[in-house]
């Protein structure tokens, strides 16, 4: 059972569109994962912009890898580098906690991740 950074269960990221490594909403990962996709960040314009920027559109539709696109308000397992990088640039969204796997505590501080979490 997959815990999350506040020692509880991995709560779901999104459905919808669907989210996780294993396309199951969940930020849950294994050693496959290796782009450790972790954090369940809440996009806003701002980051979907960031992110296109720094080479990862994340708002374009990709029919071919049934895709949508993401808009402001989607939720998403985020790369833990990739919300790293945005954090160091000020451009980091918020995140769900709840959804956010433990793995993450080895690399940010749960005090930082505090201060973007959409939930407590």
């Amino acid at each position: 059972m997959a815990k999350n950074v506040l020692g509880g269960e991995l709560e779901c990221c999104c459905m919808d569109p669907v989210t996780g490594f294993f396309r199951n909403g969940k930020c849950d990962t294994n050693g496959e994962d290796t782009g450790m996709h972790t954090i369940c960040a809440v996009m806003t314009e701002e980051f979907l912009a960031y992110s296109k920027a720094a080479g990862n559109d994340l708002s374009t539709p990709v029919p071919e890898y049934d895709f949508p696109g993401l808009k402001p308000g989607d939720r998403w397992c985020l790369c833990l580098l990739r919300w790293i990088e945005a954090h160091n640039q000020g451009h980091a969204p918020q995140i769900s906690l709840k959804a956010t796997h433990t793995s993450v505590l080895e690399f940010v501080d749960l005090e930082v991740l505090q201060d973007f979490a959409v939930d407590s």
